[in-house]
């Protein structure tokens, strides 16, 4: 979800790599939960999310989405999934009753980063601390690579880069066709290949995501071809 704001508006100002030290540790939020209420539709899940969410439950994201667990909405002309939020609070709808997250260890990247966000700029990214976003007073310092706690970070943040461009090559698309036909298409096979055929729970996930970029990237070639006939 792209924010047109300055840097200035919503962070410290600084852009933070892995090996920075950042002072975002909150020291476990002691059951505070702020961060998982009233998100809207904001926690958005990419690839890598969805495969942790079927590893961790045990269930596929057609699963999810009919038992309410995950929604799709459009975000910046593309149709993604995200987590719902449910009841008067809009909480998560993985917050126990303690207000503690319930798939903490398989969390999407989003919850990983908070209070952190990535600010992209030529074909890559760097960490940016939100500095009005948590409201714990008492953070901090901690490793940038130890707070987002994802394994193959080197693999992992390629897949980032690679798929923030996909998914602005899709909005491209979608916004110069003019086709609401050609659209549909695009985005059906987004939904298709990323998320709705199951991951292979005991693979490596970045052999699969490489295996699926190419299938899609032939699909979006397709459709641009047969959109120029």
């Amino acid at each position: 979800m792209k924010r047109n704001v300055s840097l200035a508006e919503i962070s410290d100002g600084r852009l933070y790599g892995r090996n920075d030290m950042v002072k975002a540790d909150c020291h476990g939020c002691g059951g505070c939960s702020d961060c998982c209420r009233g998100m809207g539709k904001s926690v958005i899940l990419d690839p890598y999310d969805v495969y942790r969410l079927e590893t961790g439950l045990g269930k596929g994201f057609e699963a999810l989405l009919q038992e309410g667990a995950a929604e799709l909405n459009v975000v910046d002309g593309c149709i993604l999934p995200n987590l719902s939020m449910s009841g008067q609070e809009e909480a998560c709808v993985f917050l126990d009753g303690h207000g503690r997250c319930g798939i903490h260890e398989f969390r999407p990247g989003i919850c990983r980063l908070f209070p952190l966000g990535r600010y992209y700029q030529d074909g890559d990214y760097k960490y940016i601390l939100q500095t009005h976003e948590c409201s714990a007073g008492n953070r901090s310092k901690v490793k940038v690579s130890k707070w987002i706690d994802t394994p193959q970070q080197e693999k992992y943040h390629e897949f980032i880069c690679r798929w923030h461009s996909l998914l602005n090559e899709l909005e491209a698309l979608v916004g110069d066709c003019g086709d609401e036909a050609v659209a549909k298409q695009a985005n059906m096979a987004l939904l298709k290949i990323f998320y709705m055929a199951e991951y292979g729970t005991g693979q490596d996930f970045y052999v699969q995501f490489w295996e699926r970029y190419m299938r899609f990237k032939e699909a979006l070639q397709e459709i641009t071809d047969s959109r120029d006939l």
